[in-house]
Order: C-alpha cells, then structure tokens, then sequence
C-alpha cells in the first residue's frame, strides 16, 4: 500500500476583519492579494455561425456597448481586487452598491437575489489541487441581463472551457437560447465538477479504510481529520447551492425563460445527489473515526493482556522463589542434593505450564 501523503488544510472561514466598521456598499476586496491585472474577456454571439467574436478587451468601454447589443453577451473579468473596475461596471449597468460590495467580498453564501432589470448570482467553483490533497475554493458571481452575463471570478483558470467550445462549434442549443441558458450551463459546469471532486473523495475514504486495517498510527487520524474538514467545506459550498437553483426554477422573473427552467430542474436534482453523497461521506467519514478508536483501544487491550498473563504467571513464581529464598535454619529441602535443579525448577515449568494451557482453554491466548 502506498503510504498517504502529506496534506495540507483549507480554510473554511474567510477572514472579514478588513470591513470592520465601514458603511455599508464600502468596496473592500477581502480574498488573496493578486498582483496581475485583471483579465476581461468578451464572448458575442447569436444563432447565426457567422456571428461570432471572442477577444481580449483592453479598456472597459469596449464592454460598455454590450448592454444595448440585441446578441448575447458573456463578459468575464479574471481578478475582482481592482475595486475601481467594479465601480465602472457597476454604474454603468446600474447595479446596486450592496451588489458591488457582494462581489468583492468573497466570503458571500451562495445566493440569488432579483432587481429590476438583472439576476445577480453567486456561488463557489471548487477545484482540487492535487499537490496538497485539499479542495480550494473560489467565490463567482453572475449578473444576469437581457442580453448580457458579466462573471466575475477571483482568479485566472475555471470550468468554464466546455461551454466556450459549444459556442464556438455552435453546436447543441447554446447558441439558440438566451442569457439565462448561458448562466445555467455556467452553473451546470460548476456542479458537474462538483461530481469529480466527489470522486477523489471516494477513492480518499477506501484508501483509509484500508490504511486502518492495516495500521492506525497518528497519521491516519491526522488524514481523517483533515477529510472531515474537507467535507465540511464542500457541504458549506452545496448547500445553500440547492436553494439558490431551487430559486432560479420558483422565481417569475422574465429574465428565465421558461424553456430553460426545465433545464434548471434538472440542476436541482443534481444538487439533490451532490447533497446526498456528501452527506453519505461525512457519515463514512465519522465512522472511520469511530473504527480508528476502536482499533486503538483494541490494540492497547491486546497489550494489556499480553501484560496481565505476564504478571499473573510470575506472581506464583515469585511466590515460590520466595519461600525457597527464606533464610530458615530447618527447612529440609535446602539440605537435599537435588533440591535446586528437580524440586524448584521442576515445579516452575510445571506451574507455567499448567497456567499457559489453562489461559488457551478458557481462550485468553
């Protein structure tokens, strides 16, 4: 078997003291400091093949044009610690200041909220990192218009590569449907790797079953600590994912089609089964605890039988040794030739002997 890795614990709690005290819509960017720009990316497109443009945009005003635009439009901004970025998108689309400060406050619960004329989105993308065997977590949030989607995410690199090469193929329905099928293949994609991230968990929870049966040193507790905390992350991601997309079916908004709230149930029920596995993991998780104690406690009762045979057998030797050991002037048995190496020894192995078979019978050995 190959010995577990060195591991690496995630956070599960955003540090938030930077907004201590201020009003509220204060713009305060509260993940990792990023030194790169941000990145903003521009995907136009209808049902015609032929409309098509993606491209990396190099001031904010080549988005601004978007909001009129009859196609629709996918604005992705890669880096939300610009503040002053956020503040031109926000006026010019008209967004809430509490919206704005939501976006860069990157401990936000998942959660959808309706305004007059856009949707405004959030939820976790989660990635695994191998290298540290933990889950990382990474905050995206989504405002949905007419004919426009703008995402904002933390940093560089998500799950979105399959959804930009259904447009650009334009195959399937994405390229016929509107804004609100676009925000539900983001977030499909979002929960689709949600199922490989459970995998890895899966196959993490049988190694350590059989690490346990193997061994139970301190590192497999160190590893089941450090899934339960894991688990724990991942079901903070999901579950308040599951009222958000049960929001996204109920909600009369005439931003969702309903052509695409069919699709939208279908997310549900995925979150549904995210749910529920995760919940059957954290219940495998705690009885790995449980089977980890056990095996302790049953090593060491091992150990304490070993040791209480030990002394159980020398208590009558020790009894013996000293009688023979008193220093009395008449005890015939110290005068006889034989006394020492027949009468003493003889007896010792006879006593350990009868003890030993006694202790098998009675299945003590």
């Amino acid at each position: 078997m190959k010995p577990l890795k060195t591991i690496q614990f995630s956070s599960l709690y955003k540090k938030t003291t930077s907004k201590t005290g201020l009003p509220p819509g204060t713009l305060v960017y509260t993940g990792s400091y990023a030194e790169k720009a941000p990145e903003l990316t521009l995907i136009d497109y209808d049902d015609d093949e032929a409309n098509l443009t993606e491209k990396r945009l190099e001031s904010l005003q080549e988005a601004f044009i978007c909001k009129d635009s009859k196609t629709v439009s996918w604005i992705n901004i890669d880096g939300i610690h610009n503040v002053e970025i956020i503040e031109q998108i926000g006026k010019h689309f008209d967004l809430h200041s509490l919206v704005l400060e939501d976006i860069v406050h990157v401990g936000q619960r998942p959660k959808l909220e309706e305004f007059d004329d856009h949707l405004f989105i959030v939820l976790k993308m989660l990635s695994y990192n191998q290298q540290g065997h933990s889950v990382e977590s990474e905050q995206v949030s989504m405002i949905l218009g007419p004919n426009y989607l703008i995402t904002f995410q933390e940093h560089p690199g998500d799950v979105f590569e399959q959804i930009r090469q259904r447009i650009r193929s334009g195959k399937g329905r994405i390229r016929k449907m509107g804004c609100d099928y676009l925000a539900y293949a983001l977030v499909d994609a979002i929960v689709d790797n949600y199922f490989q991230i459970l995998e890895i968990f899966g196959e993490r929870i049988e190694s350590l079953e059989e690490s346990l049966l193997v061994d139970s040193g301190r590192d497999i507790l160190h590893d089941i600590h450090h899934l339960k905390r894991e688990l724990t992350l991942l079901r903070k991601s999901v579950w308040p994912l599951r009222e958000m997309v049960a929001g996204m079916e109920r909600m009369e908004s005439p931003l969702i089609k309903k052509s695409t709230r069919i699709f939208i149930r279908d997310l549900y029920d995925h979150t549904i089964q995210i749910m529920d596995t995760v919940e059957s993991f954290r219940d495998v998780a705690s009885g790995l605890l449980d089977l980890y104690m056990s095996s302790v406690s049953n090593r060491m009762n091992a150990v304490m039988k070993v040791l209480t045979i030990i002394a159980t057998i020398f208590i009558p030797l020790g009894f013996i040794a000293g009688v023979f050991g008193m220093n009395f002037e008449h005890m015939p048995e110290l005068k006889w030739q034989w006394a020492y190496p027949v009468g003493f020894w003889t007896m010792i192995v006879f006593i350990v002997a009868g003890m030993v078979w006694f202790f098998k019978r009675k299945k003590w050995l």
